[in-house]
C-alpha cells in the first residue's frame, strides 16, 4: 500500500513513450499477475481484459494496449477506474508508462461476452521520464475541489488523480469526520458532451482509489457507502467516508 502512495508522486499521463524499449516476457507475465491482485470497488461485477499490440487499435502511443471489458452493472465505471489506477499506480513503480486512452477504438467491442470499456496504452519508460515535481502538476486550487475540513491532510495529494482531458470533476465536502464525494456535471473539455459522463464516472473510481491511498497512509480508517446512481443531478453524489483516526 504505501508503495502505491509513493507512486502518487511520481505517475503521470504518458503522450510520448520510449520506441526502443520495449517488453520482455517476464514484464508482461508481471503484468498479468498484478492484474489478478486488483482489488475490485464492487464484488459481483465481472471484468475482463487482454493485452494486444497497439496497432490492434486506434491508440496512436505506446507498445501495447490494455483492452477492458466489464458487465454493464450499477457503479461498473466505478469500479473500472478503481481498479485499474491500481495498476497505473504499480506500473509506475516499475517504470511502466501509461495512458487512460478514453477516445482509442477496438476491432472486437466484446471479449467474452462482456462489452468494451477503456484501454490503457502501456509502455516501458526511464526513469527520469516520470513526475519529478508532483506540484507543477495542472491542478486545480485545493479549495476549487474541497470544501470544509482540511486537517484529514490529505487534499492536497487526492487532487492529483488523473481524470479524462484533465477534467477534475471530483468535488468533496469534509465536515464532522465524514468526506461526501460528487462528481460534477458542468465540464468544459473537448471530449464529446454524450461521453462526458461515462469518462468522469471512471475518472471518479480513479479518485476514490486515491482517496483510499490517502485515508491509508494517513491511518484513518473509513467505512464507504457508494450512492445509487443518479445522472440527472447537477452535483452527482458519489459516495460518502465515515472517518476515523487510528491510535
Amino acid at each position: 500500500m504505501k508503495e502505491l502512495y509513493d507512486m502518487i508522486f511520481k505517475r503521470k499521463s504518458f503522450r510520448k513513450f520510449n520506441d526502443a524499449l520495449s517488453f520482455s516476457e517476464e514484464e508482461l507475465q508481471d503484468i498479468n499477475e498484478e492484474i489478478k491482485r486488483l482489488i475490485p470497488l464492487i464484488t459481483g461485477i465481472e471484468v475482463k481484459y487482454e493485452i494486444v499490440p497497439r496497432e490492434k487499435t486506434t491508440c496512436k502511443r505506446g507498445e501495447c494496449c490494455l483492452l477492458i471489458y466489464s458487465e454493464e452493472k450499477e457503479h461498473y465505471l466505478l469500479n473500472v477506474g478503481y481498479m485499474f489506477e491500481q495498476l497505473d499506480l504499480y506500473l509506475a513503480s516499475r517504470n511502466i508508462g501509461v495512458c487512460w486512452y478514453g477516445m482509442g477504438k477496438v476491432n472486437e467491442t466484446q471479449y467474452n461476452n462482456l462489452p468494451y470499456v477503456i484501454m490503457l496504452a502501456l509502455g516501458k519508460a526511464e526513469e527520469n521520464q516520470f513526475r519529478k515535481d508532483y506540484r507543477k502538476s495542472k491542478r486545480k486550487e485545493t479549495s476549487d475541489i474541497w470544501k470544509g475540513d482540511l486537517s484529514f491532510e490529505i487534499a492536497e495529494f487526492v487532487k492529483y488523480a488523473p481524470s479524462a482531458c484533465n477534467t477534475q470533476p471530483w468535488r468533496v465536502v469534509c465536515e464532522n469526520h465524514t468526506l461526501k464525494i460528487y462528481r460534477i456535471t458542468e465540464i468544459k473539455s473537448i471530449i464529446p458532451k454524450e461521453k462526458v459522463s461515462f469518462y468522469n464516472s471512471i475518472d471518479m473510481g480513479i479518485f476514490l482509489y486515491f482517496v483510499e491511498l490517502a485515508l491509508s497512509h494517513n491511518k484513518i480508517s473509513f467505512q464507504r457507502t457508494l450512492s445509487p446512481e443518479n445522472n440527472e443531478a447537477d452535483l452527482i453524489p458519489i459516495g460518502i467516508y465515515m472517518l476515523k483516526k487510528e491510535g
